[in-house]
């Protein structure tokens, strides 16, 4: 009844063809009382069995007998053509009506046949979700297109955080100026706008959602959304020895405004105010500069007045000091003279260990002492480490060299042994008649109903009301997973009775049993039970030790 293999319709290849009456031989000297010999008839064309030979017939029968054998040769004939109908017809019902259909996700796509109508029912039959923002082509609504061809432009989560306000959107926008005009929101001059943290420009492509097929409605990783943030630029009135400029900044206090705008402020300059207050709109900063020289160190240049006599002293009154082996151009002995520009180098050594963890392996080994469906965990695995050191040179925090220096393993993995029984213990049970039974294995399924009509086919069907199996559906045959029950098992099931392991089901996997009734007398089951696979055991080599772990029984 579940199975696709076809059975031959009953009583087809049982019928012996009769085989066709010799033809009767004339002549026109035939004058003599005797009949004259009559040949062998011809060798009848097969049909499902040969027919046995057919001795001559005389030639006086009488007619009638004669078109009584043609009879039964057309018949066969016409049987034969039947036949074929129903093949056909079996085929058109299989494949009629379904449709192809090509559903494009971006740049994935899927193909699915469906007797769906629209575009909607097409997804949803496919289980394919989707956003209101999503681009659908075509419409939800529409019927499905001539050409099979779906796509799907999958919208983009975003969160856009500007002028003290956060908003959760999707969007089919493409740059981050787009997205902004979306929110109604206006960069203005010196404005910065940060995507996912990192400072970028407004015309920049948003990166690509990163969704899998079929499931346009999950984000990826860190919940596949992009973060906008605005982050709005301050005026500052800046009067630098009378010269007046203005500084639009996002910084957070005036030094640092200062020196991202590119206004280095040195030790000895005088500054209102100091270089730690907090930037204000509308502030004003005054600069009186004195001495000029210059320190280039740690990538930036310090632009200073001194009155230093030397390198050394002009270092140290800026805070800079020679570490390790820091080396400065001049040399910190030379002397100072006007507009002289001092490179310091800082030289570093960076010594790194990296730890690897190693997976354990999972090993599954039988047990001859243990019983089926008994499980042991000989010994519980454990991750292993593997430690690597690496150093790196760096001159101005520039790598110049990096390398490994060695590596090593600090604790190997264990295996994780689980131990799974293979002994097969025959038991008595007593059934709800008092009579007892052996049985060989207990197994907890959860037990479904079924009965011919409700297997999808028609009454007309010629496979309506047969198993897997061949057997007739009803009372006392059960379909189950051939991976967990083998077919053609006896077992007996609580509350149901014995049973035979007759079929199988699209639905029926795992721990799963569907129990056969007939169409005017089906019952309603959904619950666990304990299933009892009755004597006799069949061999080592066809019992499966590690079954199925799904699906999972809930406690209660």
């Amino acid at each position: 009844m579940k199975s696709d293999h076809a059975i031959p319709p009953a009583g087809m290849s049982r019928h012996l063809v009769p085989p066709a009456p010799p033809r009767r031989m004339t002549s026109a000297s035939s004058t003599s009382s005797s009949p004259p010999a009559v040949p062998a008839p011809p060798r009848p064309q097969r049909r499902y069995l040969t027919p046995p030979a057919v001795p001559a017939r005389p030639s006086n029968l009488p007619q009638a007998q004669s078109n009584s054998w043609s009879f039964f040769r057309d018949a066969n004939l016409v049987l034969l053509v039947l036949v074929g109908c129903a093949l056909l017809g079996m085929a058109y019902l299989f494949l009629g009506g379904r449709e192809r259909v090509t559903i494009r996700i971006d740049d994935q796509e899927t193909t699915i046949w469906t007797r769906q109508q629209t575009v909607r029912d097409a997804l949803v039959e496919a289980g394919i979700p989707w956003n209101e923002q999503d681009l659908i082509r075509p419409p939800l609504s529409a019927a499905l297109p001539r050409d099979g061809n779906i796509t799907i432009r999958l919208a983009t989560p975003i969160v856009v955080t500007a002028d003290g306000a956060v908003m959760e959107r999707r969007t089919q926008a493409t740059t981050i100026q787009k997205v902004l005009e979306e929110n109604n929101i206006t960069l203005k001059p010196q404005d910065q706008v940060f995507l996912d943290g990192r400072l970028t420009r407004a015309d920049a492509s948003l990166p690509r959602y990163a969704a899998s097929a079929g499931e346009p409605a999950s984000f990826s990783s860190q919940n596949g959304t992009l973060h906008i943030s605005v982050t709005r630029a301050l005026p500052i009135t800046i009067n630098d020895n009378g010269t007046i400029s203005t500084l639009y900044t996002t910084e957070n206090t005036l030094g640092t405004a200062l020196a991202r705008a590119g206004m280095q402020v040195y030790i000895g300059d005088s500054v209102t105010p100091e270089l730690t207050t907090p930037v204000t709109t509308d502030a004003t900063v005054f600069i009186r500069r004195s001495r000029p020289a210059s320190i280039t160190v740690d990538g930036r240049t310090i632009r200073t007045r001194t009155r230093a006599a030397s390198i050394e002293a002009l270092l140290a009154q800026e805070g800079v000091q020679l570490q390790g082996k820091d080396f400065a151009v001049p040399a910190p002995t030379d002397p100072i003279v006007d507009y002289v520009n001092v490179n310091v180098t800082r030289v570093r050594e960076e010594f790194i260990t990296e730890t690897e963890q190693l997976a354990f392996q999972s090993k599954w080994l039988p047990n001859p002492d243990l019983e089926l469906d008994q499980r042991v965990v000989a010994q519980v695995g454990e991750k292993g480490a593997k430690n690597r050191l690496f150093k790196s040179v760096f001159e101005n925090g520039k790598l110049i060299s990096t390398g490994l220096e060695r590596e090593w393993i600090e604790k190997p993995p264990q295996d994780h042994i689980i131990n799974y029984g293979t002994k097969v213990v025959l038991r008595d049970l007593t059934l709800p008649n008092g009579s007892v039974v052996q049985y060989w294995r207990k197994i907890r399924l959860l037990a479904t109903a079924y009965a011919a009509s409700t297997s999808g086919k028609a009454k007309d069907h010629p496979e309506y009301g047969r198993t897997r199996l061949g057997l007739q559906a009803g009372r006392g045959i059960v379909a189950v997973d051939p991976r967990v029950v083998s077919l053609g098992s006896k077992l007996f099931v609580p509350g149901y009775g014995e049973a035979v392991a007759g079929d199988t089901g699209g639905r029926v996997k795992g721990k799963r049993i569907d129990l056969g009734f007939p169409d005017d007398a089906i019952e309603s089951w959904y619950r666990w039970v304990d299933v009892y696979l009755l004597a006799p055991a069949p061999s080592s080599s066809q019992i499966n030790a590690v079954l199925a772990d799904y699906p999972v029984e809930r406690k209660k």
